[in-house]
């Protein structure tokens, strides 16, 4: 290679790197909000309700007692006034010995429902933790 043809490659070069130094710098974005990450809004909705009591119905019946008390607690959060979803809350804490989460549902369930058949044995659980 003759001694011009080295240099119009290292003037080449060197110009291509001038030119990437002298490029603005990249504009920074905002970050994407994530929706997981955000807050969930809850909205009364006894439909939603409903699905997540029979999801965790399955999840209670596997023994997977944590899961159907996270569905639970979702259940109560779309209705409040679901006292059905109280007492399952209250059975899933119970068995994974939380009792206050377990007394804090079987005395909300006992509020909304005092006079179900099941409410006899909310008493006698509420009882035994006196």
């Amino acid at each position: 290679m003759p001694p011009r043809a080295g240099r119009s490659w290292l003037i080449t070069g060197l110009f291509a790197a001038l030119l990437c130094l002298a490029q603005a710098p990249p504009v920074e974005e905002p970050p994407e909000e994530d929706e997981a990450l955000a807050p969930k809004e809850y909205a009364y909705n006894p439909l939603q309700a409903k699905k997540e009591v029979q999801i965790g119905r399955f999840y209670l019946k596997k023994g997977s007692y944590k899961a159907a008390a996270g569905r639970f607690r979702e259940a109560t959060k779309w209705d409040e006034k679901y006292a059905e979803a109280y007492l399952l809350l209250g059975e899933a804490c119970e068995k994974l010995k939380d009792d206050g989460c377990a007394r804090q549902a079987y005395e909300r369930f006992l509020v909304l429902a005092p006079k179900a058949k099941e409410a006899e044995r909310a008493r006698k659980y509420l009882a035994r933790q006196r």
